[in-house]
């Protein structure tokens, strides 16, 4: 079992269409207050970026914000944050979020979302981090995404046992149970960072 102390959230910049990917993106900030458990994230001010962030932060929690120099006007960075970091490319954000990050959650979001998402999936594909990452399918929002993966598991492309690298949680408490279930990453992931 492994003590979970901070969280990569992936999510949108968008508020989307069902008001209540907003109300989970709130409710699970308050969560991660309420646990001691800091915030990594993008950055943004903005959707449910912003939403997750502006509940951790108004609930006395930790909240880190990581956004690319050229994406801080559109992404509109956050200014109230414990700490906002300006990087140079979304690279050195990733690297970044990775290494100050026990865990990875990912929430309603869009291209951006599933590339952060992929990436961290694949790393840990690769042994180059044992960090757990759990998708929150609200709604049944990555119904469709995980029929894909099922897809290309079918067609070869892919192990049945890649599906261990992730799990899926319906409902938020199902994320924090889930984390706490991830049995200790085998190896201090930091070292093995890009």
């Amino acid at each position: 079992m492994t003590k979970v102390k901070s969280i990569c959230v992936f999510c949108g910049a968008s508020d989307g269409k069902d008001p209540r990917h907003m109300e989970n993106a709130i409710a699970f900030g308050k969560m991660m207050a309420e646990r001691d458990i800091t915030l990594v994230y993008g950055g943004g001010r903005i959707g449910l970026m912003g939403a997750v962030a502006d509940g951790v932060m108004q609930n006395g929690g930790t909240v880190v914000g990581i956004i690319p120099a050229h994406l801080d006007d559109i992404e509109v960075g956050h200014t109230g944050l414990s700490e906002l970091i300006v990087c140079k490319s979304m690279h050195e954000r990733k690297v970044e979020m990775f290494k100050r990050s026990d865990a990875f959650v990912t929430l309603a979001g869009g291209l951006g979302s599933l590339d952060e998402a992929f990436e961290a999936m694949t790393l840990r594909q690769l042994g180059i981090h044992d960090k757990p990452m759990v998708f929150l399918n609200a709604l049944g929002y990555w119904d469709k995404c995980l029929a894909m993966i099922d897809g290309i598991i079918a067609d070869g492309f892919a192990r049945e046992s890649h599906k261990d690298l992730f799990t899926v949680a319906d409902t938020l408490e199902e994320v924090f149970e889930q984390l706490a279930a991830e049995p200790a990453p085998k190896f201090d992931p930091r070292e093995k960072l890009l």
